[in-house]
């Protein structure tokens, strides 16, 4: 019995050690996004009671305005009269783009506790943005325009492990497509590159086939009116 008891007494402490470390990582995660990250794209776990708090705020923000659409409208007054040079980033409908902005966020927020779900879905966005020039300054300009907004909006609710949630976030999102956009663009470009010249090549192709098809037509028009020449004669 005595063995057993300190079999489960080296269990527990093997256990307690464990859960501690994996603290520190999370811990160190939120440090670390307290900057925006573009050198690396990779999953990350932040501390669950931080995003629960942040998830819970947004559900507040979300609840707090008549509609989603409204919601929408505030995050892009937010952004727009904060850094008004951004607008020309976006050539979309004002209402269209708010929506998205509702729409990404929304995502973002609701995997944020699925670190394998938040890269997939952030890589996605990530993708779809690959045409805006992302930088960190303009990251930064999204991120305080948000927490700023919540802050006015919900006060105490929105709680310092809301806040650290929303920023490290934030910070992990514009990062990512700083790096989807520098790693990748130059590789989509050479693929299209290589479409278009696979294309052209193949076009070039369907236009020789035709000149032969035409050629072969030719000589058998001509053959035949000499085989009727003859038998004139």
């Amino acid at each position: 019995e005595e063995v057993e008891q300190g079999e489960g007494e080296q269990e527990s402490e093997e256990g307690a050690a464990e859960e501690e470390a994996g603290d520190t990582d999370q811990s160190a995660v939120v440090a670390k996004l307290k900057e925006v990250q573009d050198k690396e794209f990779v999953e990350v776990r932040l501390p669950a009671d931080v995003v629960a708090e942040a998830q819970q705020a947004w559900t507040a923000f979300i609840n707090s305005a008549s509609s989603r659409e409204a919601a929408g409208e505030a995050i892009y007054a937010a952004l727009f009269d904060s850094a008004p040079s951004l607008q020309s980033l976006f050539k979309t409908a004002r209402s269209v783009m708010a929506l998205r902005f509702m729409n990404g966020l929304n995502s973002i927020i609701s995997a944020a506790n699925s670190p394998s779900a938040l890269k997939v879905q952030v890589e996605t966005l990530g993708f779809q943005h690959l045409d805006l020039e992302v930088t960190v300054p303009r990251v930064i300009i999204f991120r305080d325009a948000i927490v700023d907004l919540f802050t006015m909006e919900m006060g105490p609710r929105f709680t310092n492990k809301a806040k650290l949630g929303f920023v490290a976030l934030l910070n992990y999102v514009g990062g990512a497509y700083i790096y989807i956009r520098r790693e990748y663009a130059v590789r989509i470009r050479i693929i299209n590159a290589s479409w278009r010249t696979a294309n052209n090549k193949a076009a070039d192709f369907m236009d020789a086939g035709a000149e032969g098809g035409e050629g072969e037509a030719n000589a058998g028009e001509n053959q035949e009116a000499s085989e009727d020449a003859a038998q004139e004669k």
